[in-house]
């Protein structure tokens, strides 16, 4: 589904998430229409693991990887400079937001799938979040091309991750604790 452009509902090391291809702008813009929002908002980008930044981000300062690995929580970082992204992942500033999961099922997809997967919330822009699969919108689990199965009998309440954003030289703050 994936390698064909197409949106999932998947659960991530966060909340659960429509993801697609990184480097893909149609299924990005897929995203965008399924979430009834402008193409302006931000995305995540998930990677299996932190030696692959580098193929996405020029210049990664080195603090970003003790972050990364002491990190309790899960940890979005929001680099400069990204690259090999489909345009509309990428903010107008040319930065990206990218998150090392270490969920086992999110770690594995990304891995078969060897790209960089989008991750949003799985509702309506401007709705809350939903904490697990219950609460998902019945509109969204419609207009996905495929719902994982995974998960879903899981009622644990999860939070969004943590966001900062890091400078060329290693300075960070916090968007989002």
């Amino acid at each position: 589904m994936l390698k064909n452009g197409g949106v999932i509902l998947y659960p991530t090391d966060t909340v659960w998430g429509l993801g697609c291809d990184a480097t893909n702008p149609e299924a990005v813009e897929k995203i965008n229409t399924i979430k009834q929002r402008t193409a302006d908002k931000s995305f995540i980008v998930l990677l299996d693991t932190d030696s692959k930044i580098q193929s996405y981000i020029n210049d990664v300062p080195e603090v970003a990887y003790d972050l990364i690995e002491f990190a309790e929580h899960p940890l979005t970082v929001v680099f400069s400079n990204a690259k090999n992204l489909a345009p509309n992942v990428i903010n107008a500033d040319g930065s990206v937001g990218i998150r090392i999961v270490r969920q086992e099922f999110c770690k594995q997809l990304i891995q078969r799938f060897r790209k960089p997967l989008v991750s949003s919330s799985a509702n309506i822009s401007g709705n809350p979040t939903p904490e697990s699969f219950a609460d998902i919108d019945e509109e969204i689990m419609e207009l996905v091309d495929y719902v994982v199965e995974t998960g879903q009998s899981d009622n644990t309440k999860n939070k969004p991750s943590t966001i900062i954003k890091i400078g060329p030289g290693g300075e960070f703050s916090f968007i989002r604790k």
